[in-house]
């Protein structure tokens, strides 16, 4: 399917804000942007999951803006736009390529949501060129099931996060108290899309599937625990489920004091019991001190 990048834009409704900006037009959306393409780097990556990364690294291009925007973002310099570079489709295309030159695991897409019409086009293109790693698409879970469907074909791993389920807690850190409603069936619809997890036996990368992230905040152990008795209940051992401790309180929320601490490992320790508890037996955990700033690689344009 021939996908036409202006009818998108013009009238933007690809993320679940629905905020019918003309992009196109250069009128910015929700998420910060407008049409024209936009990243802030694009390299190899080591701090993903191992079957993700693993020893050559995951070939990740952080795309700026966010349709998410949520108070505490780790990413918080290019979710709100502030950092990037302008690209072509075709410089995209080529990027993947480089990437995959590199001995990238994989072709990692970070905030993709609201370039979605922008980037089938490049992954066709490479594809054509003869780009043959997995794609992973790296998500807040706040999508559309009708603009994931765009992507059936192209993406082989869906790497989204589930985090929040209550609306109290979904409205106090992104605006969006109907983000379970929305994550829940998007991750449904990447669920069909890829089908169960598929590994290369030798070695150990995931090809195929779905890992679902949940980065436990502080304060919040009984929403992680309703969030992760939904995943299991739901999609039992069809998905592998990340459980992250790595929350750190930046600068921009030190006026929060809700979100302005660590988890403390008590915290992290419950919720980790809790999925041992209810029967999860596929999935990562993070071990020791892992909340720090090391996970936020410099957003400085490399390989743009």
């Amino acid at each position: 399917m021939n996908i036409d990048v202006s009818s998108f834009m013009q009238d933007c409704t690809l993320c679940p804000r629905l905020c019918h900006a003309d992009r196109l037009n250069g009128r910015t959306g929700y998420c910060g942007q407008t049409a024209r393409l936009t990243a802030a780097r694009a390299a190899l990556h080591f701090w993903e999951e191992p079957c993700i990364c693993g020893p050559n690294g995951s070939g990740t291009v952080f795309f700026s803006g966010c349709s998410l925007q949520c108070v505490f973002c780790q990413n918080h310099e290019i979710a709100v736009g502030r950092q990037g570079q302008f690209l072509s489709e075709e410089r995209l295309c080529q990027i993947f390529l480089e990437l995959q030159e590199q001995n990238a695991a994989n072709i990692n897409l970070v905030t993709p949501s609201h370039f979605i019409p922008q980037i089938c086009y490049a992954l066709k293109k490479a594809r054509e060129k003869g780009l043959s790693i997995p794609i992973v698409y790296n998500t807040s879970g706040y999508e559309r099931v009708s603009s994931l469907k765009l992507l059936e074909g192209l993406v082989d791993i869906y790497l989204p996060d589930f985090k929040y389920f209550s609306p109290e807690l979904g409205r106090f850190c992104a605006q969006a108290p109907d983000y379970f409603e929305w994550a829940s069936k998007a991750l449904q619809e990447m669920l069909r899309q890829t089908g169960p997890p598929q590994f290369d036996q030798k070695s150990g990368l995931m090809k195929q599937g779905m890992i679902v992230r949940h980065l436990v905040l502080p304060g919040q152990t009984k929403d992680s625990k309703k969030i992760l008795r939904y995943l299991h209940d739901t999609f039992g051992n069809q998905v592998y489920v990340s459980i992250m401790n790595q929350y750190t309180p930046l600068p921009h929320v030190a006026h929060i004091p809700q979100l302005n601490r660590r988890v403390t490992p008590s915290e992290y320790a419950k919720v980790v019991d809790f999925a041992e508890k209810i029967g999860i037996e596929q999935g990562y955990i993070q071990e020791g001190e892992t909340a720090a700033e090391s996970f936020i690689p410099s957003f400085d344009g490399q390989g743009l």
